[in-house]
């Protein structure tokens, strides 16, 4: 094994002070939390709006006006081409859903045409006097090697594993300063949002809380009124 020389041995001093101050001031500011901001895509095309709809119609008209015109020799052609004994009988599924029907938040069958975000009911870290709150899954940073497996593992520990899931990315897609309330003795602490998607899956199994939905964007507004504005540029702008 060869030695070290001076210079390798000067960096990884550096390197270990610098890894001791960094934990030192991050001990100083407050602790940190991973959250989730788990998400199950649009099941189905949402419906077109209105406006978007007759510009669309606008479009076509237009375009019928100057399309080229084919001879009816080649159009016959086009026309025959393909046809045979065959019928197919396509009868699409219902966009209203039972779930829908029963307001039923607890299920994933629903709003079909809309991104749905899973939250939980009971306590958590910051939480007023302690007592049960609605919230993403979350948790305290305390020695994973990355803040994406503190997020990892606050999925984890709701859903049983990650077999559907999805990370988008390494990196938090937000944070937010919690600041210290008169009905809480937390320091404050900053929270980052890590988003995950379902995959694979209708249904999951949600554990380790007192209760638990899967709301829409509009819904999700209900649960933290306070929160409105972070969420309108971290979930509302975001596609």
């Amino acid at each position: 094994m060869l030695p070290r020389s001076p210079a390798s041995l000067r960096s990884l001093r550096c390197a270990r002070t610098f890894s001791s101050s960094r934990s030192a001031a991050a001990a100083a500011e407050g602790k940190i939390v991973a959250s989730v901001v788990f998400e199950r895509l649009p099941v189905v095309i949402p419906k077109i709006h209105p406006v978007v709809y007759a510009f669309q119609e606008f479009s076509f008209r237009w375009r019928q006006q100057y399309r080229r015109k084919y001879p009816d020799d080649v159009l016959g052609k086009a026309e025959a081409r393909g046809k045979g004994d065959y019928q197919i009988d396509y009868v699409p599924a219902p966009r209203i859903t039972e779930a829908d029907k029963a307001n039923d938040r607890k299920s994933l069958q629903r709003a079909l045409d809309n991104k749905l975000y899973l939250l939980l009911y009971g306590k958590t870290f910051g939480a007023p006097d302690g007592k049960p709150v609605w919230h993403f899954p979350e948790k305290v940073y305390e020695n994973e090697d990355t803040l994406r497996l503190c997020a990892e593992s606050a999925l984890k520990s709701v859903l049983g594993g990650l077999d559907n899931t999805y990370f988008v990315g390494n990196a938090p897609m937000a944070h937010m300063v919690a600041e210290q309330t008169e009905n809480s003795s937390v320091s404050p602490f900053k929270r980052f949002f890590f988003k995950s998607q379902v995959i694979g899956t209708t249904k999951l199994d949600v554990g380790k809380c007192e209760d638990h939905v899967w709301v829409t964007k509009d819904e999700l507004l209900e649960y933290f009124p306070e929160h409105k504005a972070l969420f309108d540029k971290m979930i509302i702008h975001i596609r």
